[in-house]
């Protein structure tokens, strides 16, 4: 299959089920809601090494947060309902409550519950303030700059892990546009990130290594330098860069999407060829196909 001069392979991209929320941030301006989501955000950009992938889904106006400031939405993912309810705690309190003028709310409305803010409240030393509101409890934690408002508890979903695409093309000052290109398109869809910085990976792994002790290594087949050592390349011929997007989302039917607006933003301007990243369908509970992801936009 073509998309005006890329070869779409029919192949799948292998995804994992996770555990997924929904963080609203809010703060006295915009940037200042940006700085804390960035704090949150970093060194999450795969499980493997940071214990979460968490990214900003969009900004909000005032009209959609909860107290009617501006905001920012942020998504966090790891591998167990517990490892997400331990980064929250970690990532609240210490990039979003140590950042001036920050409030934080679940964004959720279904999943389980788990104790952020009931938590954090133990901060204020015995001065916090509880408050409940339309049903929902909140603290209040004296800070430096007046109070900081936390949600008591956090919802975390069942969510989807892993969604790629690797796009491979001619040269890198094109691979990387294209994939710039394809990431900013994705990140339209409501409901995922891409954990990784700007959306792109360049150091794709595989399970495993030849050295004791590594859970992953490089992923040589996609290596162009490797191409003519390598018995397992998937590198084109005149292909010398290849880029990876991956996408979390809380829903399957969000990767989906953005795989499929990926798949098309990415094509053409020097891209030969975009596969996916899978393991045969062995670890995976996804198989999301390409082929599949495009005939049902036909």
């Amino acid at each position: 299959m073509h998309i005006q001069s890329t070869e779409v392979i029919d192949t799948f991209a292998e995804a994992f089920a996770m555990w997924g929320a929904r963080v609203i941030i809010t703060a006295a301006t915009p940037a200042w809601a940006l700085a804390a989501a960035r704090s949150m955000t970093g060194f999450a950009t795969s499980v493997i090494g940071c214990k979460c992938e968490a990214g900003i889904e969009r900004e909000l106006s005032a009209e959609e947060t909860p107290d009617a400031r501006p905001g920012i939405s942020v998504l966090l993912f790891s591998t167990s309902l517990e490892g997400a309810g331990k980064r929250l705690l970690e990532r609240i309190g210490q990039c979003v409550m140590t950042c001036p003028s920050t409030s934080c709310f679940n964004g959720l409305t279904s999943g389980e519950g788990v104790s952020v803010g009931g938590k954090l409240r133990y901060f204020g030393d015995g001065y916090q303030i509880g408050k409940s509101l339309d049903g929902r409890r909140y603290w209040r934690i004296p800070v430096m700059d007046g109070e900081f408002v936390v949600e008591d508890r956090f919802n975390i979903q069942p969510a989807v892990g892993g969604g790629n695409l690797l796009i491979h093309g001619l040269d890198q000052t094109r691979t990387l546009e294209t994939a710039e290109a394809a990431a900013s398109a994705m990140r339209t869809v409501p409901g995922v990130i891409l954990p990784f910085p700007n959306g792109v990976v360049r150091s794709g792994s595989k399970i495993g290594s030849r050295y004791k002790g590594l859970p992953a290594s490089t992923n040589d087949a996609y290596c162009p330098t490797l191409r003519a050592f390598s018995a397992a390349t998937e590198v084109p011929l005149d292909a010398a860069c290849v880029l990876e997007i991956v996408i979390d989302g809380l829903e399957l039917r969000g990767v989906q999407d953005a795989m499929r607006v990926g798949i098309n933003a990415a094509s053409g301007n020097g891209t030969l060829r975009i596969s996916a990243g899978n393991y045969g369908g062995d670890l995976g509970q996804y198989r999301i196909g390409l082929y599949e992801l495009l005939q049902a936009t036909a």
